[in-house]
């Protein structure tokens, strides 16, 4: 368990008298196995050298950059607890804050899930100031929105992540008493599902099992992680797709990356994605990929793992093309039957749960650029200065693929304000999941290739939760006038459909494909 691990790091550092004072996910790394290391120490202090500050020596100096002021008032200001942001002294009190804001929904930037109108841009991103932010945590109470128990998280976990971010440090726990919880979570979590399966399992009456209310408490990403075990036994050599152009001396990009992804004004995070460059350690292979959930993250949550677990097991002796079809469509059958077992085996008693996602990978190998798109995500690639789409939306709108649903026997109507899919009103015509509306929906997807050459720039990819209200040249002009680092132009492009109103989860990855300076020159 993550959580657990990341709090025995801290009880460590406190135990040997240190204070971190930047705890936040952007420092938690991890391993392939998933393992968690704690980084960047720049602004970790011994406990004893923090008694020295005071209000009379305290001062701020130079402006902030990753976090916020550079000497005794530090740390990154949506992570800072209350007391840091009075300008008192940090204390391990002050870590065990910046923990629970950091474990309360991974993945999701905290402040940007608030629904309310009033809340709704409380965070940097979203064009409220240092000083509002500040105001809202510190006098009004204001903390990020907390799941509920309708998504599976314990309620005890739920409990303890609250005490960690209390406004009295008194009453925050110590990351001793935080590891006893965690170990008490863990060992309940598990007595649960053994008791559960034992019931399931000795119900051999069906008239005499009680309907349960539905509730997920299935780990997708780890079905997914294991799909590549269930489908092929043996792996191949990386190194057949890198002699799979017959001219080794052809031009190959020098690649950077960044991503940003916020669950906007949704009441979930259905949006996974995956940044693997150099793909299993190959210096001119790389993949990205962005899922879109609906209906449920289960679908997107189980491609994100699967997808390159299957693109390590097919036969890269077939053309890359190949191989991201065939990784699409073999994501989806066993996605679809692991779904089907979940309701036979764990008395999932809901009828109406199909979920699904769109999904968009890009995979570079040396030269060559290979997008595969199945919905409405999409990808474009900035040449010279201009646009170019390099995947197109499947949706029910476009006559192409409403001809393709209905040749299958599937019905298309024209439902609230466009063109939608069977009785569940999908409007995308292609996806990963949804198998109610199998085969109509395929999870086949289109690809395209692009040869690159010194002129393209770089490569965006994001869910409709971007495209929605910002176009692919807006795109373009927005990151033109953004210093030139991917993981900041992600976020800007994030926030700025944010800020115009998009309804949807945003998810945004960029990839320079030469080498770009982040420092801006003026002349």
């Amino acid at each position: 368990m993550i959580t657990r691990q990341l709090a025995n790091a801290l009880q460590y550092l406190h135990n040997i008298g240190i204070v971190h004072r930047d705890v936040k996910p952007a420092n938690v790394l991890l391993e392939k196995s998933m393992r968690p290391h704690l980084a960047d120490f720049g602004l970790s202090e011994y406990k004893q050298d923090l008694k020295k500050v005071t209000m009379e020596n305290w001062r701020s100096s130079g402006k902030p950059t990753g976090g916020f002021h550079k000497k005794n008032m530090v740390g990154t200001l949506i992570y800072m607890a209350p007391e840091v942001l009075r300008k008192e002294i940090h204390t391990e009190k002050s870590d065990v804050y910046s923990f629970g804001i950091s474990i309360k929904n991974p993945g999701v930037v905290p402040y940007t899930d608030l629904r309310t109108e009033a809340q709704a841009h409380t965070v940097l991103e979203m064009n409220y100031t240092e000083q509002q932010l500040t105001a809202a945590v510190v006098s009004e109470g204001l903390r990020p929105a907390l799941a509920g128990t309708e998504s599976g998280a314990p309620p005890r976990l739920l409990s303890l992540i609250q005490r960690c971010w209390d406004a009295d440090t008194n009453n925050r726990p110590s990351f001793d008493d935080i590891i006893t919880e965690l170990d008490l979570i863990i060992g309940n979590n598990k007595s649960s599902t053994v008791e559960e399966n034992a019931l399931t399992e000795s119900s051999s009456d069906d008239s005499t099992k009680m309907v349960q209310p539905f509730k997920e408490n299935i780990n997708w990403f780890s079905q997914g992680e294991n799909i590549s075990k269930s489908v092929y036994e043996s792996g191949f050599d990386m190194k057949s797709w890198s002699s799979y152009s017959e001219n080794s001396s052809l031009y190959v990009p020098v690649l950077s990356w960044g991503s940003f992804a916020t669950c906007g004004r949704r009441e979930t995070m259905e949006d996974t994605h995956f940044l693997m460059p150099r793909l299993w350690n190959e210096d001119d292979i790389h993949i990205f990929g962005i899922f879109d959930g609906h209906r449920g993250a289960a679908a997107a949550e189980f491609s994100v793992r699967a997808i390159p677990r299957l693109l390590q097991t097919l036969d890269c002796t077939k053309s890359p093309t190949d191989v991201l079809k065939e990784a699409f469509i073999n994501t989806d059958i066993a996605f679809r039957k692991e779904l089907n077992n979940q309701h036979k085996y764990k008395a999932i008693i809901q009828k109406d749960y199909h979920p699904g996602c769109t999904a968009i990978t890009a995979l570079i190998v040396q030269n060559r650029l290979y997008v595969a798109n199945a919905g409405d995500c999409r990808a474009i690639l900035c040449q010279a200065g201009c646009p170019y789409p390099l995947s197109k939306d499947h949706v029910a709108s476009c006559l192409e693929e409403r001809q393709r649903v209905t040749s299958l026997g599937g019905e298309v109507k024209w439902q609230l304000d466009t063109w939608r899919v069977g009785p569940a009103a999908l409007q995308v015509t292609r996806s990963i999941g949804d198998d109610d509306l199998k085969p109509w929906v395929t999870a086949e997807p289109e690809v395209t290739e692009t040869v690159l050459s010194g002129d393209d720039e770089y490569l965006v990819m994001a869910s409709d939760g971007l495209w929605d209200v910002v176009s692919d040249l807006e795109v373009v002009n927005i990151i033109k006038n953004t210093v030139k680092e991917p993981g900041m132009c992600s976020k800007r492009l994030a926030t700025e459909a944010a800020q115009r109103g998009s309804n949807d989860n945003i998810t945004v990855i960029i990839v320079f494909l030469r080498p770009v300076s982040t420092a801006e020159r003026i002349y």
